[in-house]
């Protein structure tokens, strides 16, 4: 996730800067036609057409009665106490610009766990002054994916229990200007203000119970404890020991520090939590003069995970001394080893992966699971479970262009394993040997899943990288994918797997770079919008849209698939032909859907916003939503006409379109914030979600000055110290209906 780049002002621009320059999968080649939204509007299609594109006229049509691909027969249901929702129950939230969590009449929604919050009896009370320190130990910032483990009166594992539980979540990124009294400083970075920020990263393990209706951490509880940078990782899998995973810090390649980045989650069969690595190469930095020192093909990897040489890393830890806490964060070849085990020219080839941490057992090892790829990974989902078949996770790739992928278990799912007695014993099982996949989308409603493998002819003789052996294909999964001409993507975020249907959702969030030139059908849009006063519009996927997938036969080992697009980001009153393609109103209307999950109660999908293009309208929010199925819709043709009379058609899949009945909007957050992370009690009377970032947008210069702040959520919900003037806060929020009862029902 990591803010919304693409169409912002905040956020990390170099995270999801395009370097996939394959060209794969541009199925039209045409002239860029762009058009404003609110124009459109308010002047008509043909004058904003003239406006915009001078000479170039558009027209667009939705269309045609042609139905989707029909959804393929599925095995019965099998998840136990679901009980489905078809129609929501609650009131729909208003967009809101209010520094506040506005969630509907009758549902409370309470902090509960907060950036700096202690995890131990002997940690200090938060001052939220700049002063504190001691992140290993406290929460860390930027609240993200998570997910909650069940825990029973004895403390033991309990799936089901209601009342105590540990939350598991990332913290993906920082907010750095108020971890310090007066900002961050400038480079060289004093060790002091790094040794903050650096284990202010990673994940958070924290025990939650609830008291009658109210929810609360235990700040002694003897399961809380903190995964940063500096913990020590295993890599697992079919790269460990690979030449190109060699360090300074593990000669043998099997070994590494910590996890950054961390994003989107998974929640194993087996019990086990599993986090995704995302925009984990920004931290890094090489020298100028690099590429003439390494002199190989690891320039190409480099340059196609973001590290052109010179490029400055996103904070500075490496100016920080001479300590190897420090020297990690420069990949430069600096040493003259032959593989390097003299510096850390390899450490970037050891973060981009999904990480399993066992939420129970603090002596259990971590490990980094190598064989589901190396690349900006999201969240991973698991297909349904069927006993004797393979396993399917699934998994998106959160850049510009970039792929969507799916992984299967050479193993067979045994349901013994629901509860075994080693849960990383499990996950060597059915994660550590297996086949990954990237998708391919055809322009008729199906698509194909072709095998990452170095027996594959375009894998092994692929002329911009030489691989050596399938190690180097995982490791570098975004240069094969290019080779096999998968489809590019507009920037795959979450997925999520209905818990009965077995489909697979996607949030493709948005894309600046998408032009009528690289359209697709499953990247139908490029247009122009002109937020609140801008005379600058915004162009390309501005909104984003929600993807669905079902797998031919619902097999997880498929290797076809049908999609359709659930859902098109909008704005209500947008252009309804080319733009609000689902017919959304302003009770559901959203855009860049980022956070996707499904509740396991209810079926509802859980969709939350991570967005800078329509934030003069509103604040970032949570959406719930009953799904359809792939094919549900009918397939729509979207024209643009150039100004020398010819047509391009663009046709696509689009599903049913909600009713006020299916899809509403549920929870707005404080200025300036991302919603992300959900998980839920297994009764479905309580869902947590997370407010990252709350008031982000700031200078070092003005940190010092509370008025200058653009939000001081929770202190001004009562939450912490600083009260009306406090410094923003990510935390998480537990959501409880007044009198009890399903969330969303």
């Amino acid at each position: 996730m990591n803010k919304p780049v693409d169409f912002p002002i905040r956020g990390f621009e170099a995270d999801h800067e395009i370097t996939n320059t394959s060209g794969n999968a541009s199925l039209m080649e045409v002239l860029d036609a762009r058009l404003s939204r609110r124009s459109v509007l308010r002047g008509g299609i043909g004058g904003a057409a003239t406006a915009v594109l001078g000479g170039f006229s558009v027209a667009a049509c939705g269309g045609g009665d042609d139905p989707a691909p029909a959804t393929p027969a599925l095995p019965p249901p099998t998840a136990q106490g679901f009980s489905p929702v078809t129609t929501l129950g609650f009131t729909p939230v208003a967009k809101s610009l209010a520094d506040a969590v506005v969630v509907p009449a009758g549902y409370t929604a309470s902090v509960i766990y907060a950036l700096g919050d202690p995890l131990t009896a002997a940690t200090p009370a938060f001052r939220n002054d700049g002063t504190d320190a001691d992140y290993d130990n406290r929460a860390g910032d930027h609240h993200d994916g998570m997910e909650y483990f069940g825990l029973s009166a004895s403390g033991a594992r309990e799936a089901g229990s209601n009342e105590r539980g540990l939350l598991v979540m990332n913290h993906e990124a920082l907010t750095d200007h108020f971890l310090h009294v007066s900002g961050s400083s400038a480079r060289p970075r004093p060790a002091a203000e790094s040794d903050k920020e650096i284990p202010a990263h990673g994940v958070s393990v924290v025990e939650v119970r609830k008291n009658g209706s109210t929810w609360s951490y235990v700040q002694d509880s003897s399961f809380n404890r903190r995964i940063t940078p500096l913990t020590p990782v295993e890599l697992s899998g079919p790269a460990r020991g690979n030449t190109l995973m060699r360090t300074r810090y593990s000669p043998a390649g099997t070994g590494g520090r910590g996890t950054i980045n961390n994003c989107g989650t998974g929640y194993t069969p087996w019990g086990s939590f599993l986090t995704g690595e995302e925009n984990w190469a920004g931290y890094f930095t090489r020298g100028a003069a690099d590429d003439a020192a390494r002199a190989d093909r690891s320039v190409v990897s480099l340059q196609r995970y973001g590290r052109t040489q010179g490029a400055a890393s996103r904070h500075g830890w490496e100016s920080s001394g001479a300590d190897d806490s420090y020297a990690r964060w420069n990949i430069g070849k600096l040493g003259s080893s032959a593989y390097g085990t003299d510096d850390y020219r390899n450490e970037l080839n050891t973060f981009g992966y999904i990480v399993e941490i066992d939420p129970y057992d603090k002596s259990a090892s971590i490990r980094k699971r190598t064989g589901l790829g190396r690349f900006a990974h999201e969240s991973a989902s698991f297909g349904r479970l069927v006993a004797g078949k393979p396993l399917a996770v699934y998994m998106g790739d959160d850049s510009r262009g970039e792929y969507i992928y799916k992984f299967v278990s050479n193993a067979n799912w045994d349901a013994a394993d629901l509860n075994p007695a080693n849960r990383m014993a499990a996950g060597d099982k059915y994660l550590d040997n297996g086949r990954l996949y990237v998708a391919r989308f055809n322009a008729d409603g199906t698509g194909e899943w072709i095998e990452l493998s170095i027996a594959n002819a375009a894998i092994a003789g692929y002329a911009a990288y030489a691989f050596a052996d399938q190690g180097d294909v995982l490791i570098n999964a975004r240069l094969a994918a290019d080779a096999v001409g998968a489809t590019r993507m507009d920037r795959p975020e979450w997925c999520a797997v209905h818990p009965t249907s077995g489909e697979i959702y996607y949030t493709l969030t948005n894309n600046s770079s998408r032009t009528v030139a690289t359209l697709d059908a499953a990247n139908p849009r490029a247009y122009s919008d002109l937020k609140g006063a801008s005379t600058t519009p915004q162009s390309g996927n501005v909104n984003g849209h929600i993807l669905r997938m079902a797998e031919a036969g619902g097999e997880a080992a498929a290797s076809s698939f049908t999609w359709d697009v659930y859902l098109f980001g909008a704005q209500f009153d947008a252009d309804a032909a080319r733009v609000n393609l689902s017919a959304l109103t302003a009770d559901q209307d959203f855009s860049s859907p980022d956070g996707l999950w499904f509740s396991r109660s209810t079926g509802l999908c859980w969709i939350q916003t991570d967005d800078g293009a329509y934030t003069d309208a509103t604040n970032c929010m949570m959406l719930a939503g009953v799904p359809g199925n792939v094919g549900d819709g009918v397939k729509t043709t979207l024209s643009y006409t150039k100004a020398d009379g010819t047509t391009l058609d663009v046709a696509t899949y689009i599903g049913k379109k909600p009713s006020a009945d299916t899809l509403r909007r549920f929870l707005v957050g404080p200025v300036d914030c991302e919603i992300t992370g959900c998980a839920e009690t297994p009764d479905g009377q309580t869902l947590f979600a997370n407010i990252q970032h709350p008031g982000e947008t700031i200078s070092a210069a003005n940190v010092a000055d509370p008025g200058k702040y653009l939000s001081h959520w929770p202190g001004n919900a009562g939450y912490g110290a600083g009260g009306a003037t406090a410094r923003p806060r990510s935390a998480t929020v537990a959501i409880v209906k007044t009198g009890g009862g399903r969330i969303g029902t």
